[in-house]
């Protein structure tokens, strides 16, 4: 997962908000959004060479997503896949603050991760082992820390913002629309994390396509203040679209 944009507890009917596009290798096999069979509250894509995933929620209303963080000196830090931190988060009861203080950072290369649910959101980032609440308002998460104003986040922040500013309801189209902006951000404008320029330009779009790396998925998840969750995903093979997946239910309330 690239990018993730959210408006959270700013709309009047909705608490959450989240629009993210996923990439990866287009040889990286993965399975489109469903409920697991291992782990039946969990919905989610996964990616069948880790087993985790990159964006899920829970029949109970519990959410988490996940970014690689740029960093071409620690590609191949730690020794388990990055989704295991999603996917044991929404496996688990923990709150959002003892599951990242139970987080050992050197066991994974850099991510970041947004975990909670639609009352409280949390930000945690293994390369400073830190973790806050994230306020009200919309955000922006890449392959930096959250909010860092590059293009792509800076870009995706604004339009839903403007979209959400403007629509009594969310329309799943227009929002997978906002996903899709294929355009390069000027040369001026484009962050240097040590990857090179040619490489910046082609990761710089919200929507990327490459020979070998693109967008493998869209996720758009909205979190209702009547308790309905809405989780539509759509996904691409070499910017190609291949599928979609919809999925509505009411957040199901704890058992004691």
């Amino acid at each position: 997962m690239c990018l993730i944009n959210l408006q959270f507890r700013n709309h009047p009917k909705y608490k959450l908000i989240v629009a993210a596009n996923r990439d990866e290798f287009y040889g990286r096999p993965a399975a489109s959004a469903r409920f697991w069979d291992d782990e039946p509250h969990i919905l989610a894509g996964r990616d069948l060479t880790g087993m985790g995933t990159w964006l899920g929620v829970t029949k109970h209303g519990r959410f988490a997503a996940l970014t690689n963080f740029r960093d071409p000196t620690n590609l191949e830090a730690g020794a388990i896949s990055r989704g295991a931190v999603v996917k044991n988060f929404l496996a688990s009861t923990d709150s959002p603050k003892d599951y990242v203080t139970s987080i050992d950072p050197t066991q994974y290369a850099g991510f970041n991760i947004i975990l909670g649910d639609s009352d409280r959101l949390l930000y945690y980032n293994n390369i400073q082992h830190e973790s806050y609440e994230i306020p009200p308002g919309t955000h922006g998460l890449s392959n930096h820390f959250l909010n860092t104003p590059w293009p792509k986040v800076t870009k995706g922040k604004e339009k839903l913002s403007s979209y959400m500013a403007q629509s009594k309801e969310a329309d799943l189209e227009e929002l997978f629309a906002i996903l899709s902006d294929t355009e390069h951000a000027p040369d001026t404008h484009l962050p240097d994390t040590g990857v090179g320029l040619d490489l910046e330009r082609m990761l710089s779009p919200m929507f990327i396509q490459t020979p070998d790396y693109g967008t493998r998925a869209a996720t758009v998840v909205l979190f209702s203040h009547d308790g309905t969750l809405t989780f539509a995903e759509r996904n691409y093979e070499k910017g190609k679209f291949q599928e979609d997946s919809f999925f509505e239910f009411k957040i199901e309330q704890k058992t004691q």
